[in-house]
């Protein structure tokens, strides 16, 4: 699918989406509750669909009532086996696998697109220890697990993705014994604090030091009459940039208490001289004074696509660190976002860690792809609302892994 988004002036409110990421721990915590759960604010990305089916695949009953509450009947017993596909959710994957490994039985995980190339080789290394096996294709998926883990004390390496220990967090509790994990190295922090707060609302304790060592008893239960899932930072940061680059778009529906990684856009539009405001629950941003930044995202490497958008326009050398966190996402963004945008006229350079973007340069219009990536679909549509005679973007349809609506709502704000 093709999209030709057109420069003008944006404007209205935008209504945040659920977050896929607290979306999909949540969805898979109700599926394993005690009690009857209800959810609320479930979003319609691709990504929280699959967690839907596959927890049903499992065995627990879901019902959709009207508006935004869904009812889950637990798993009266997880099943001996089970077939399921994750679709193209990295962090399904990790959740999901690690939740069957805990388990007594055989279960067959596959994958669809782009997931099926990216490594997933720390289950091949960590899982055996923990007394489950895995076969896979060379570390890749389709995966086949054998459990259930025995638990007790490894090292953990925690540079290539939160999400493998997370789904280590969610599924440990289960077994019978207790476990101590020591993690070297890890990324992405926030969102494992995401992770144990989703825990403890579901009655499940985990103890640690300074995220770099975890002690998980064993025979604990999931148990929560209700859950509320944010709104999502990562969708909002796109329009926090057009925001910024002086589109009069305002958000609605964000939490500055969330503990999402990619609440730190805040931080970097901080930087960048913006001037950033909250009435009720909107969020206001200013950026007439905005200028260049270095910010460092290697704990919010989601965040990378919107801020090369911001930083295309602002003028000056911008720095952000963490480019080695980018490598194995929907596509390898950093080498997507410079390749890209360079088609735009903008200068990007990648040295090791670190993206340097020479901004300010007048960008010129062209026929841009989107790689299957949601997030560089996106990031793109921002630049093309700034750029005369607008911007084409191949791949268009790839925003519905985590933001269906996306299309929908900027072209609301066109016309508002």
């Amino acid at each position: 699918m093709e999209k030709r988004v057109k420069q003008g002036e944006y404007s209205g409110v935008v209504s945040i989406p659920s977050s896929k990421s607290d979306g999909q721990r949540a969805i898979l915590a109700a599926a394993l509750s005690q009690v009857e759960t209800e959810l609320v604010g479930i979003g319609n990305s691709n990504d929280e669909q699959r967690m839907l089916e596959n927890v049903q695949a499992l065995g627990a009953t879901i019902e959709f009532v009207s508006g935004e509450v869904t009812i889950f009947q637990g798993l009266k017993k997880f099943p001996k086996t089970a077939n399921l596909n994750v679709g193209e959710s990295g962090l399904g994957v990790r959740l999901i696998t690690s939740m069957c490994a805990a388990h007594d039985g055989e279960f067959s995980i596959e994958g669809e697109g782009s997931l099926l190339e990216r490594p997933q080789d720390f289950f091949q290394v960590h899982l055996p220890k923990l007394g489950s096996s895995i076969s896979s294709n060379s570390g890749k998926l389709p995966f086949t697990i054998n459990g259930p883990m025995k638990g007790g004390e490894i090292d953990v390496d925690g540079s290539m993705s939160s999400q493998f220990l997370s789904g280590l967090l969610m599924a440990l509790p289960l077994i019978d014994n207790d476990t101590i994990l020591n993690v070297h190295d890890l990324k992405s922090i926030p969102y494992v604090e995401m992770t144990i707060n989703t825990l403890m609302f579901f009655g499940i304790e985990i103890e640690h030091d300074d995220f770099k060592q975890f002690r998980i008893k064993g025979g604990q239960k999931y148990s929560c009459y209700s859950y509320a899932i944010e709104r999502d930072w990562s969708s909002a940061s796109y329009w926090l940039v057009a925001a910024a680059l002086d589109q009069p778009i305002v958000v609605q529906g964000l939490s500055l208490s969330s503990l999402q990684a990619d609440l730190a856009i805040l931080d970097a539009l901080n930087a960048a001289g913006c001037m950033i405001s909250l009435d009720e629950d909107i969020l206001l941003i200013d950026g007439e004074n905005r200028k260049a930044f270095s910010f460092d995202a290697t704990h919010c490497p989601d965040l990378f696509p919107a801020l090369v958008t911001f930083a295309a326009f602002c003028e000056g050398v911008t720095t952000i660190s963490g480019v080695n966190r980018l490598k194995n996402k929907e596509s390898d963004r950093g080498l997507v976002l410079q390749a890209e945008f360079a088609k735009l006229g903008l200068k990007i350079e990648l040295n090791e860690d670190v993206m340097t973007i020479h901004g300010g340069t007048k960008l010129h219009t062209a026929d841009a792809d989107a790689h299957n990536d949601h997030r560089i679909a996106m990031c793109l549509a921002i630049a093309g609302t700034l750029i005369e005679d607008g911007v084409t973007i191949s791949g268009a349809e790839s925003v519905a892994k985590s933001y269906p609506g996306f299309w929908d709502d900027l072209d609301a704000l066109a016309f508002n």
